[in-house]
């Protein structure tokens, strides 16, 4: 998308979304997040947009969408790029429309953590065939056959990795479906602690790729995160922490994603994962709390 300047984005998400604009020599402008579905608050943005913003870099955190449609309008009035990261958007819909189709383009993570994986990789979801066509040429080196267009690299997927998608690939309906399942033993389990979760809205069809619960504090969380690890029982502290606080950032306060990375949890949650194992680590939680 040749962007350069300022890039606004959020800071509750994984790193690797700030270092992408870091990367392109760009400078991240960091706007708090709401605290219902703990995405970028869209009421926030224009406030931050200056005459060097050229992109927004939204975060379907958790896989729960951003407010697509008021940056849409922002970006069309102020004629600025979306991309959207939706490492953990797969198989998500809002109002049956995939969470990828939204913005300029679309990122998606295969890492072996997702919910479907190659081993290691990712994709990025192009919504033209003059953009794709783009793409294809920067992942070949920038060239086809011995036509040379500009400076690409080597970013295409392996053999051994694609052949892994498709091994997974037919069963996406079924790891969704026990997902679920486990999601909502831990629902029942930890209904009655008063812990709160992320509020996604009522049109969302969802792939249940994590767990986070949000402690009434860090240090309670802190506790419960030691106690699990002496039962072997290993949570993740996902997202933690806020990106505007990573020692080679210079950004403004975000309280909100501050507050909030500091409180959050992704508890254990895979494919096979059997009750009894959910059961006892709701226990641990609940003893904690």
């Amino acid at each position: 998308l040749e962007v350069e300047g300022e890039v606004i984005t959020t800071p509750f998400s994984y790193v690797a979304t700030v270092n992408s604009i870091l990367w392109e020599h760009c400078t991240p402008i960091f706007v708090d997040i709401e605290d219902r579905t703990f995405c970028m608050d869209a009421e926030k943005i224009e406030a931050a947009i200056t005459e060097r913003t050229r992109a927004i870099l939204p975060v379907h955190v958790y896989g729960y969408p951003c407010d697509a449609f008021k940056i849409q309008g922002l970006a069309e009035k102020y004629h600025l790029k979306v991309i959207y990261d939706g490492a953990l958007a797969f198989g998500c819909d809002l109002n049956g429309v995939s969470l990828l189709n939204y913005g300029d383009l679309s990122t998606l993570s295969f890492h072996a953590t997702k919910l479907f994986h190659t081993v290691e990789g990712g994709a990025i979801i192009a919504h033209t065939p003059e953009m794709a066509d783009r793409l294809w040429k920067l992942k070949s080196f920038g060239h086809r056959n011995d036509e040379y267009f500009f400076a690409g690299i080597n970013g295409k997927n392996s053999e051994f990795h694609a052949a892994m998608g498709l091994c997974i690939l037919p069963h996406v309906d079924d790891l969704i479906a026990q997902r679920r399942q486990v999601c909502t033993w831990y629902g029942h389990y930890l209904s009655n602690l008063g812990l709160q979760f992320p509020q996604p809205g009522a049109s969302l069809t969802y792939n249940y790729a994590y767990y986070p619960v949000f402690f009434e504090n860090e240090t309670k969380l802190l506790r419960i995160v030691e106690e699990l690890k002496k039962n072997e029982i290993f949570p993740r502290r996902y997202f933690y922490p806020a990106l505007n606080k990573l020692p080679y950032i210079k950004g403004a306060g975000c309280p909100v994603a501050e507050d909030a990375s500091s409180r959050v949890l992704c508890l254990p949650l895979y494919t096979g994962l059997e009750v009894v194992l959910v059961k006892k680590i709701c226990k641990f939680v609940e003893a904690m709390c």
